[in-house]
Parts: C-alpha cells; structure tokens; sequence
C-alpha cells in the first residue's frame, strides 16, 4: 500500500494539525512495514524530524491563503498522481475536488463552521464551501472524538458509514517523572512562581477564556494572591471580534496583580510546565480532541474544563467538567483543586490512569483499517 500525505502543517509542531500529521506518519512508518508513504510537502524551507524511509516530494506552491487552497486543489493532487499512490491522506479538513486516487480526510473539528462569528468574512465562507464540498466527495472522514463524528455527520450531511472517529494521543515527552535540573531551568526561564493555575491554549473566542477570567476573579477572593493564574500561549496581536480585549477586562475586573503572561512557550516545554503548575484549566467551549487536557493528566497535573465538544470522552472521570458559560462553577472547581490535597492528589491518580488509555500504536491501526477497507472497496 502506498500513502500519500498533505504536508502543509507538518513543520509547525505547535498546531494541533501538525502534531496529528506528524505522530501519525510516524507510528504509521515504524508499524507497518508493507506500507510505502510519501510526503507531499509545498514549502521552501528545511523540513525535519521525517523517518528516512518516508519519500519527501515538494510541490510547488506560494505563500498565504491563496497559495494555500492551489496547493490543495491543484499542487497536492498532482503530485499524488505523479507519486503513484494508492490513497492521499489530508491530515487536516482541505481535501481536493478531484484527485486521480481515493482520498481519506481527517476533520478535527467543525469550529468554523458552527460558531457564527468565524464565518463572517467571505473568503471564509468561501473556503469552507470549497472543502465541505471536498469533503463530501472523500472516499472517508476520519474524525478525533464521536461528538466530532456527529457534528460533522450533522453540519455536512454525511452517512455515519462515512466517518470514523479515531482518538489521538500525546507524545511520551509528557510524563509525571520530573527531570530535577531541567524543570529548574524551565522555571527560571520563564520565571515561574511556586504555585500557580495555567491555562495554556489559543485565545480565539472558542478558547473561553473571558470566562475563565470572570472565575478567577472568584478564586482569588477564596485564596487570595497565593495561586496567581498564569496565561501561556502566543498574546493576539490585536483585539477583534474574534479575539477580545483581555488586557481591558483583567483591569476591568481587578485582576491585574493576579494575571501574568508568559507568552509563547516550546514544545520542548510544555511537559515541565505542565509539571509545575497546581491545576491546569481548560474553559474551551468547542474542542475536535483537546491535546491540552490530555497532555496535562500525562504530567500528573489535576485538571478543570468543561463539558462541551469531545472534552468529556477525552478526560472521563479524571477531571472536573464544569459547564462553559458557569464562571461560579468553574471557580469552584479550581478552588477545590487547590485547598483539598487528597481531592488533588486523587485527580493526578486518576489522570495518569485516563491519559494511558490513549496511545498512538492505537491511532495509527485504526487508521490503518480505514485505508484497507477503502482499497478493498475499491
């Protein structure tokens, strides 16, 4: 069998879709040994981190959003025919119209699509017209949760024969063992207090994290200053009716003493950070998977977000899921996290337990189902 892949994300790492493309050709490449895979990447700058027995072919292809969508209509599927694949894989929801073999696309979420204020430019509308289109003609949807599944089976009107949810994973970097010197290093570089609540995640308007704000407000009158919050992730740039103005609301609600930025933080660490912090929260109000969460239970770290999208499969029991607009209830259970040390300590017990029952030999078989039964249709 031989696979070709969408590379467009693979050299960002730091994107959900990228992380997926590249643990899954990895786990792919080193399980499967009949299984021939080739790289279709439209960049000019170094790629890294590709298995030596993966084929790297660049596709021509220019910059920006434009550049994007030639690539996956035109450029993509051109260089799938002149590979000899038996199947295209797109990682990430961008299929082509047409393509001379089947293709199999995963849809990580229907974000754009389900919240109104993502679909308010045109050339948003139509983007998303052109691969829900795309996406209709795939010989199979591959999804990361079954409430994905039926948001996509609902929103794009698809058999549910047609879509397999197939659960992600995290990378075995994310552990609960702690490398002394290294976490040390970590905390001076982003000079981290001793005891601190993270959030760590984008701050678009799905992120939720005005309401994890207004909770916070809350915590810090039950504990005061000793837990402040700490915000990681890239800042927006500018506010829009997609990202609001935090700074105006931290000052707004008095939080400006409790609240810090840290701002961008390495792949390389995530895991350390993870470690230090008391709890992790995650208020998100549409999540595809939710690497995060799952990411911080593998770091034995307790964890608070809520019961919207794939959240509830992906922690189970080992967290508390709060409802997403109930900043009280939220406070509550970050609070609770913080004060009750056995509560917290059964949470890390019970996170590292829910996080191993999620593995990438798992995704990457599953997957490997869907592109038998594609062929064997065929």
């Amino acid at each position: 069998m031989h696979v070709a892949f969408n590379g467009w994300f693979w050299n960002r790492p730091n994107t959900g879709s990228g992380q997926y493309t590249r643990r899954l050709v990895h786990y792919l490449n080193r399980l499967v040994s009949d299984l021939t895979i080739t790289l279709i990447y439209p960049h000019h700058d170094e790629i890294n981190d590709v298995p030596p027995s993966v084929r790297v072919v660049r596709a021509p292809a220019r910059a920006g959003h434009v550049g994007k969508v030639l690539f996956e209509q035109v450029g993509f599927p051109r260089a799938v025919a002149a590979a000899g694949a038996d199947l295209a894989h797109v990682p990430y929801w961008g299929g082509p119209l047409r393509c001379a073999v089947p293709v199999v696309v995963t849809i990580h979420d229907m974000t754009t699509e389900m919240i109104r204020d993502y679909r308010r430019s045109p050339q948003v509308r139509l983007y998303n017209a052109l691969v829900s289109a795309a996406a209709r003609g795939a010989a199979h949807i591959i999804t990361d949760s079954f409430s994905s599944k039926l948001d996509v089976m609902d929103v794009l009107g698809i058999d549910e024969d047609d879509v397999t949810a197939i659960y992600l994973s995290v990378g075995s970097e994310f552990s609960a063992e702690s490398n002394f010197l290294l976490d040390m290093a970590l905390a001076q570089k982003y000079d981290l207090p001793e005891d601190f609540v993270l959030y760590l995640g984008g701050y678009e308007l799905h992120k939720n994290v005005i309401t994890l704000l207004a909770a916070y407000s809350y915590v810090v009158q039950a504990v005061g200053n000793d837990f402040p919050l700490l915000l990681a992730g890239k800042k927006p740039d500018k506010v829009s009716s997609l990202f609001p103005d935090y700074d105006d609301y931290i000052a707004r609600i008095g939080l400006t003493d409790q609240v810090r930025w840290i701002g961008y933080v390495d792949e390389a660490d995530k895991a350390a950070l993870y470690r230090h912090a008391n709890t992790f929260v995650f208020p998100s109000r549409a999540e595809g998977f939710g690497f995060p969460p799952l990411e911080a239970m593998a770091c034995g770290t307790p964890v608070v977000t809520t019961d919207a999208g794939s959240l509830p499969e992906i922690v189970g029991d080992a967290a508390f899921t709060v409802d997403p607009d109930d900043e009280r209830d939220m406070a509550g259970a970050i609070i609770a996290t913080l004060v009750q040390d056995n509560l917290a300590a059964d949470m890390r017990r019970k996170g590292l337990a829910q996080a191993q029952t999620f593995s990438w030999e798992t995704t990457a078989h599953e997957t490997l189902l869907v592109y038998d039964a594609i062929l064997q249709t065929r």
